[in-house]
């Protein structure tokens, strides 16, 4: 009988789609993850964030607590930069006008949850109003914001926020790319080299799957549906908040076949 394999030898890694601020959505998930981990064969668990952890929803501030916190703790809880965490730290650097853009696009929520003073985040907003945000936020927490990894490989897979630019080398990848792209990135039918694991563009009903990428942001803030995909030794599974109680295998046999 062959031994066991050490716990080290497996990587099982959890990608999680766009939180927006939902951290009782973000809790729920992390508790399913644990119970699937456990269940199944010894392994290392490596869990991914694909950014927008922040905005629209009301605890984008505790969550960026908490995952500041997980991050030091262990190398093995990653949170990829989104366009929102973008956003947030060229808004509090000082830019008036991204400032008052932010806040419509979500960030306005955020600031609330940091404890900033409602007068500060009106269309309005002044740059005292912006210093005064920046100044509660904190330097560590745009800095932890501002270094976040654009990107994460793993066997023939590649996490990142948006997408990437079809056709062009991962080293000449415009970082505005991985935070932004939509269509460019959505409608090719390239092979990327690796299947794209990305977050970014809502898809109801999702998670949507292409034979080189694969969408998980299922719009957690407005549908209660917050995603996770498991990957391991090149299958995929699926779990989400909307019910689903455990991580489901929802590809074809032939999708399957191309991962490998």
């Amino acid at each position: 009988m062959q031994p066991a394999h050490p716990r080290e030898m497996i990587e099982r890694i959890y990608a999680i789609g766009d939180v927006h601020g939902r951290l009782d959505l973000f809790a729920k998930l992390i508790a399913r993850i644990g119970r699937d981990h456990e269940g199944r064969s010894p392994g290392a668990a490596r869990i991914i964030l694909l950014g927008d952890i922040i905005d629209r929803g009301a605890d984008g501030a505790a969550m960026v607590k908490g995952c500041m916190k997980l991050t030091t703790a262990s190398d093995h809880f990653m949170v990829l930069k989104g366009n929102h965490e973008e956003m947030m730290v060229q808004a509090l650097a000082g830019d008036l006008k991204t400032y008052r853009a932010w806040l419509e696009f979500g960030g306005r929520e955020t600031l609330l949850g940091w404890g900033v003073d409602t007068a500060a985040v009106t269309a309005d907003a002044t740059r005292a109003d912006l210093r005064r945000a920046a100044k509660t936020v904190g330097p560590e927490v745009l800095t932890w914001l501002d270094q976040l990894p654009l990107y994460h490989q793993h066997d023939g897979f590649m996490f990142v926020h948006a997408g990437i630019r079809p056709a062009i080398p991962l080293r000449q990848q415009d970082p505005g790319d991985m935070l932004w792209i939509t269509d460019d990135f959505l409608e090719s039918e390239l092979d990327h080299g690796k299947i794209v694991v990305h977050g970014h563009s809502i898809v109801d009903g999702g998670p949507d799957l292409r034979p080189n990428r694969i969408g998980i942001d299922t719009g957690a803030f407005r549908t209660n549906r917050l995603t996770a995909i498991r990957i391991e030794q090149g299958d995929v599974w699926f779990a989400d908040t909307g019910g689903v109680d455990d991580f489901l295998p929802l590809l074809t046999d032939n999708y399957s076949a191309q991962l490998r």
